[in-house]
């Protein structure tokens, strides 16, 4: 399995797995959660692509890349499945619920 079918059937995998054996799971990608995973948080891959094309646009009007400085991420996305959560017996507090940027029901 290669590419992104093979991502997409090793993420399905994960979760039945982690719900077979009752395990909660935390993860980068929301795409896990979307598959049955309990939570992730990461940066917003959105926004990285978007604040990307500003570095494209500075290469291509000839800026050096090395005299820039190190960029973090600033923008971070929690995403939990409520769903999951209530399969394994777990309660998320609403103040975590409250924080979340997507919460699946």
């Amino acid at each position: 399995m290669f590419g992104y079918a093979g991502y997409m059937v090793a993420r399905q995998r994960v979760a039945e797995l982690a719900m077979r054996h009752r395990l909660a799971t935390f993860f980068t990608y929301r795409d896990h959660v979307e598959a049955g995973g309990l939570m992730s948080y990461a940066p917003d891959f959105g926004d990285l692509v978007r604040r990307s094309v500003i570095y494209v646009d500075k290469i291509l009007r000839g800026a050096k890349p090395a005299d820039w400085p190190v960029e973090q991420a600033t923008k971070f996305e929690l995403v939990i499945n409520l769903k999951t959560a209530k399969l394994l017996g777990i309660t998320i507090p609403p103040s975590v619920l409250a924080r979340a940027d997507q919460v699946i029901e």
